[in-house]
């Protein structure tokens, strides 16, 4: 039998007559009382939904063609960005040296880290790689007779400390085999050893170098109790000295250890130095926690695959984040990397904020599947149903849940898609330039959907199309001929975010992630969109004697700010020339780069140096295979 087709499918018989009626009910009026009903259905369901679930996924295509330019134009651009290199380093050593950094308006200088010669210390590696002897030979001066020492009642911070000079030291003496900055280095790595003596052996905030003592609040955050054991590690390797790899595996042992049954697994952001247990329940991979959580990738990288420990909880960190830190906009379907926070181990709240900094973690994804056989965790020894023995059965679905897919691909999408919305954060500004941090719209009339609800239906529907937010997509433009900042604020409401922190920091995050996606992918979009960004840091950050950072970028005229942070050269600039380079001189399984992007070569530990270490089998990885 036929059927009469309607806005809400196949309802009623196509034989029946216009002008029905019954008990002297028209058609007319059941027409009206099922689009009554209908609309009542839908209001209720829209009302009455869990906020994270998902009725359909509408397919994304690519939309913009990204050209394949020839080896040339990129050997150009490498050399553009080496040149921006020498001018901002040149201004520093011409206003700013032997001090930490450069005001690039005032052309003044900062003693805004210890008073040692910052931006130095920490460019001496890009040097290295860019071929720039000259400027190398004129640091090292100042480097080697630097004491580490400050005046008295004063303390340096230990972990800035760690990354940029400790990093910039050891990575320095890895290319160059200048003995001279391995003792530098030690030298440092013992004056710092002092922020060790708490009654956990988390480092404490900061460390008198003059009088040997530590100074800092009893609560540590993640990234910076858990982010120098790459440092520490390779420099106990290469000094042979017990000490500096004894601290780190007893941290490792500790954060292993640590009860994380609340969190899933995942390690919160503060920690009580006293005891070494977590302290909250707060999870995010942005500010105060990034590095912590991306060292458990890089410290089993380090050590040549072997760091078991540090493998699990990378595992056990990146599910937890995928099934439940990760979600995608209602109407551009952007995907963000967000953080929650629970309450009482009841009332979570999620912020929806996505800041700069955690662009890091789409490339940390991305190393991720360059370096392991993620499809066949098996093959390391790694037990899922150990590692999910301690969560809630809450949080053990979620590894049910990735179990339906290739996790390879998982990881890799969500890199694609993360790094994506990093770059349409500086694409939608008039300036080209990314801000700190920005809101996503939620709630209302907004769906807040889990991204991997989104890729659930996206593969119930047969995969028609990119994976939810992978498809490229176009920038957000204002509309023409809108004067009150009401009216723009509302258009706004297109572009499926608010700006909060309205400036940019000359940040790196956004191009280390694009590096590591071409390194992984050989996707030519990646390199573009890092163009597209050392553009604009060209155009708006540019200044007579270096780069400023800029505030405003979401305006047509921004300001900008008189400060030019060392890692704008240890990071940024480095990242973007290692983009735009066709060799591969820094390959990613013989070299793992710090948080500060310092490269430090692979190693592997001897026997002997197990045995006198205090290695033991439940470090290694390779006591299983």
């Amino acid at each position: 039998m036929s059927v009469l087709s309607t806005a809400w499918g196949t309802l009623l018989p196509a034989n029946i007559p216009m002008s029905f009626h019954r008990r002297g009910i028209s058609f007319r009026r059941i027409l009206f009382v099922l689009t009554f009903s209908f609309v009542l259905c839908t209001l209720y369901y829209s009302h009455s939904r869990k906020t994270q679930s998902v009725v359909e996924f509408v397919p994304e295509e690519d939309v913009v063609l990204w050209p394949t330019e020839p080896p040339e134009i990129w050997v150009e651009r490498a050399a553009q960005v080496k040149n921006a290199f020498l001018e901002a380093y040149r201004g520093y050593e011409r206003y700013a040296f032997p001090h930490d950094e450069l005001t690039p308006l005032s052309n003044a200088s900062l003693a805004s880290f210890n008073w040692w010669g910052v931006t130095a210390v920490d460019s001496l590696d890009t040097m290295l790689l860019m071929g720039l002897k000259d400027e190398y030979e004129r640091a090292l001066p100042m480097i080697m007779n630097s004491n580490f020492s400050l005046p008295v009642n004063t303390a340096v911070p230990f972990f800035e400390t760690v990354i940029r000079y400790l990093g910039g030291l050891l990575s320095a003496y890895a290319l160059s085999n200048d003995s001279r900055l391995l003792t530098k280095a030690d030298e440092l790595g013992t004056k710092l050893s002092p922020a060790f003596n708490t009654e956990s052996g988390f480092p404490v905030f900061g460390v008198n170098t003059y009088e040997g003592v530590e100074l800092g609040p009893p609560i540590g955050v993640l990234a910076e109790i858990a982010s120098w054991q790459l440092e520490y590690s390779y420099l106990g390797k290469v000094t042979g000295k017990k000490e500096h790899v004894e601290r780190a595996i007893a941290i490792t042992d500790l954060l292993y250890n640590a009860n994380l049954t609340h969190s899933g697994g995942m390690y919160p952001t503060k920690w009580d130095l006293a005891s070494g247990n977590p302290r909250d329940l707060h999870l995010s991979v942005g500010a105060a926690a990034d590095s912590g959580h991306e060292y458990t990738l890089k410290q089993f990288l380090l050590t040549a695959q072997t760091d078991k420990e540090n493998l699990k909880m990378y595992i056990r960190m990146t599910t937890h984040v995928i099934n439940n830190l990760i979600f995608i906009s209602p109407q551009r379907q952007l995907v963000y990397v967000t953080d929650m926070s629970t309450y009482k181990l009841e009332d979570t709240r999620v912020s929806h904020r996505f800041e700069h900094l955690s662009c890091f973690f789409p490339g940390l994804l991305a190393l991720g599947v360059k370096t392991l056989p993620l499809d066949d965790l098996e093959s390391l020894g790694i037990d899922v149903e150990e590692l999910t023995r301690d969560l809630l059965p809450r949080d053990r679905e979620g590894y049910e849940t990735l179990s339906e897919f290739s996790l390879a691909d998982i990881h890799l999408w969500a890199a694609e898609a993360i790094a994506q919305t990093c770059y349409m954060t500086y694409a939608d500004q008039p300036t080209g330039l990314g801000p700190e941090a920005v809101v996503m719209r939620t709630g209302g009339k907004f769906r807040t959907t889990l991204w991997m609800d989104a890729v659930r239906a996206w593969d119930r529907q047969g995969r028609q199309g990119s994976p939810p937010g992978v498809g490229d997509k176009l920038p957000w433009s204002e509309p023409p001929g809108l004067v009150s900042a009401r009216e723009r604020d509302r258009a706004t409401i297109t572009r499926d975010y608010g700006v909060r922190n309205i400036a940019y920091y000359l940040r790196p995050e956004a191009v280390e992630s694009f590096y590591l996606l071409w390194q992984v992918t050989g996707d030519v979009r990646w390199r573009h969109r890092g163009w597209h960004v050392f553009q604009a840091i060209e155009r708006e950050a540019k200044t007579p004697s270096g780069y400023a950072c800029v505030d405003r970028v979401h305006m047509k005229v921004p300001i900008q700010l008189d400060l030019m942070p060392s890692y704008f050269l240890a990071e940024t600039l480095k990242y973007l020339y290692l983009l735009f380079l066709d060799e591969d001189i820094l390959p990613l399984d013989r070299w793992v780069f710090n948080t500060e992007a310092h490269p430090l070569p692979v190693f592997t530990w001897t026997p002997e140096e197990q045995t006198a270490y205090g290695i033991t089998e439940e470090h290694l990885l390779s006591a299983i295979l």
